[in-house]
């Protein structure tokens, strides 16, 4: 068919659309099976219906099986000793170490003041020089000290003076009365021999008067000069010079009192001494002298200085329940200085005592107690008494005897007489024990 024919084809009117599509609606449908529809239906209903029960059947056996399973292990597990960790407890072999803070102080210190009163002329050492006893640190100028010394002098050899003349009159008055004494009867009256006699005793004591004013004088000169040899201030003892507080043409005052002003202030440093504050608990311990000693200093300069423990306090103070302790170190290299922060070690001897991990104790309202394994398995509590508690280690004095088997961390679940399974192995018991 052509355009043309295309063209002048009849065309159908758009009304008649409608019609039919009413006429297919409306047409008759058939509702009949085809033989053998219904028995394939029913043979695939009976098959699916097989399906579904033989997987329920198979999913409740898998149920009933497991569930028996597990209650065959809870049976198991709930009649099974309770598995637990055991330490074996040991008598420390060598002695427990104790740390303890300590400060060090010098061997001697001391400030110095003036003895004369006067001003500095000259100084001759500063901080930090080390003196040899008797080195002379500084001079004094002291122009009445001087003066008074002077005058002391003068003095004495007056009084020398008139001793001599005192002896003369003694020994004049000594001979005349020989002389009046000894005189025939009736030749000098008894009167006068008296008189020579009274003249003679007074020059005696003019001479012990004088021979007293110059053993005064002789005494004010001593003190004078004695007074002048503290011109010099020396070094009472070797050591170095930790403070000076003067220059020269400084006014000093001879004393110590809370108004006049020290001159140096030096410090012995070899040896040295190292003040330790004890805990009560180790006092007993460290109350003999001679134990050795470990100084640990930290820092740049820090190192390892032995001592040994010099005095005691022999008492426990009552504020902080410590005991002081002082250990002595040499320090000939001047290490270390007064006043540094160090840690002291002590090897406490041994005492007796059983060491067990601080996990293997239980704390109870009666005390604390540790849980032992006896020979059976079985749990047995012992109440303990706790000598040292050392942090990590604690040691006891009563309860523990060495060997035992003790349970760390038990829980609170076990009972006493509970039988438990250790587990560490036998083998490896020893390797959890203790060792210090």
């Amino acid at each position: 068919m052509n355009e043309q024919d295309l063209h002048n084809a009849p065309v159908e009117p758009y009304s008649s659309f409608p019609d039919q599509i009413a006429r297919a609606e409306n047409a008759p449908v058939s509702t009949e099976f085809s033989e053998g529809t219904a028995r394939r239906t029913k043979k695939a209903a009976r098959t699916a219906a097989i399906i579904l029960l033989a997987f329920f059947a198979v999913v409740m056996g898998i149920q009933y099986f497991h569930a028996r399973a597990v209650a065959r292990a809870t049976l198991v597990a709930a009649s099974a000793p309770a598995p637990v960790e055991v330490v074996i407890a040991r008598a420390p072999s060598i002695g427990e170490e104790l740390v303890l803070p300590g400060e060090t102080a010098a061997w001697y210190e001391t400030t110095i003041y003036a003895r004369v009163n006067g001003y500095v002329a000259k100084w001759l050492v500063d901080i930090g020089d080390h003196l040899k006893k008797d080195q002379v640190l500084a001079i004094i100028e002291t122009p009445e000290l001087d003066a008074e010394l002077q005058a002391a002098r003068a003095q004495l050899k007056a009084s020398e003076a008139q001793l001599e003349a005192r002896k003369a009159e003694a020994e004049f008055g000594k001979t005349t009365n020989e002389r009046w004494r000894d005189a025939p009867k009736g030749v000098v009256s008894e009167q006068e021999r008296d008189s020579k006699k009274a003249d003679y005793e007074s020059a005696q004591a003019r001479l012990y008067a004088a021979s007293a004013q110059v053993s005064l004088d002789q005494s004010k000169v001593a003190q004078f000069r004695t007074l002048a040899e503290f011109k010099q201030v020396r070094a009472p003892f070797d050591g170095t010079i930790t403070e000076r507080r003067i220059d020269v043409g400084n006014l000093v005052t001879a004393g110590s009192t809370a108004s006049t002003s020290s001159l140096y202030r030096m410090a012995q440093t070899d040896p040295l001494r190292v003040f330790v504050d004890v805990p009560q608990s180790a006092a007993a311990d460290l109350l003999s002298p001679g134990i050795a000693a470990q100084i640990r200093t930290t820092g740049a300069g820090g190192g390892v200085f032995d001592g040994t423990t010099a005095r005691s306090a022999q008492s426990i103070s009552a504020q902080a329940r410590t005991m002081r302790v002082e250990v002595d170190i040499p320090n000939a290299r001047h290490a270390l200085m007064p006043g540094m922060y160090v840690n002291v070690a002590f090897r406490l001897a041994v005492q007796g005592l059983i060491e067990v991990p601080a996990a293997a104790l239980i704390f109870r309202p009666t005390g604390p107690q540790v849980a032992k394994v006896d020979r059976n398995g079985k749990i047995n509590f012992a109440d303990i008494t706790i000598a040292r508690d050392n942090g990590s280690i604690v040691e006891l004095s009563a309860g523990v005897q060495a060997d035992d088997r003790l349970v760390l961390n038990i829980s609170n679940r076990i009972g006493a007489g509970q039988a438990v399974a250790i587990a560490t192995p036998p083998a490896a018991l020893g390797a959890v024990a203790l060792a210090h």
